[in-house]
């Protein structure tokens, strides 16, 4: 089980992110926390340097591709070293049962799996080069089958976890474990307004399962557990009796 020194959480100013920084801090880590809202990273860092936590502030549009390069750099440099990076930063904005809204899909591609692959390919690269780490990618249960209430948020999310599938292949022959972790719905800004959702859980649990399943090495991990065995019969339902239901 590794144990982590230091860490990158890319989408960490509220919900899931806020709560992995928290509890990474918490147990020792140092980490660097990045997210687009300064304000919002500026109350954390001071939340938990009072209590006397390590933590270190990067401003950052994961949009930004151009960018990511250079800010890993800094990030590394600053860090000495980068044990784990998680990529959290994800959007979902509401769609309508008959819009069909490219600007909302391109939001949603850039930010959940461009971002993502912006951020992981550095940071594969160099633990690859170093033989050693991890890198967490954020799914989600959505990605696991192609659901009609928002076609482009589902895609994203399918896209991501077979490009840290192929990640992982890629990298676990040079020391480097890839994780996929899986939230059903978790209480975040994020989820508000849409309803009574099944099996929601708070953030600091979702964060506190995406941690185990870091520090476990899992190759892929459903948070909470109970959707492991629920998208398993999801996932064998025929594509004919799966498009006349709404599951």
């Amino acid at each position: 089980m590794p144990h982590f020194k230091t860490a990158i959480v890319v989408g960490a100013s509220s919900g899931i992110g806020e709560a992995l920084v928290r509890q990474l801090a918490k147990d020792g880590v140092v980490v660097a926390a990045l997210a687009r809202r300064v304000g919002e990273l500026e109350r954390i860092k001071a939340d938990l340097g009072a209590a006397g936590a390590q933590v270190r502030i990067y401003p950052h549009d994961v949009t930004d591709f151009g960018s990511v390069p250079g800010t890993f750099d800094r990030v590394k440099a600053d860090l000495g070293e980068v044990d784990l990076v998680i990529y959290n930063a994800g959007v979902m904005p509401t769609v309508a049962e008959s819009e069909y809204n490219f600007q909302k899909d391109h939001e949603m591609i850039s930010v959940n799996l461009l971002g993502a692959m912006a951020w992981l390919n550095p940071a594969a690269a160099y633990m690859e080069a170093r033989r050693s780490g991890t890198l967490v990618g954020v799914s989600s249960v959505a990605g696991d089958r192609g659901r009609r209430g928002n076609p482009g948020y589902h895609t994203s999310k399918a896209a991501l976890t077979t490009y840290l599938e192929a990640l992982r292949n890629r990298l676990t022959r040079y020391g480097v474990t890839v994780v996929t972790v899986k939230p059903g719905p978790v209480t975040t800004p994020m989820t508000q307004g849409l309803g009574k959702l099944p099996l929601i859980i708070p953030a600091a649990e979702a964060a506190a399962g995406i941690l185990a399943h870091a520090r476990a090495g899992s190759v892929e991990g459903y948070v909470p557990f109970a959707w492991w065995p629920i998208m398993s019969v999801i996932q064998q339902v025929p594509s004919w009796i799966f498009r006349r239901t709404n599951i």
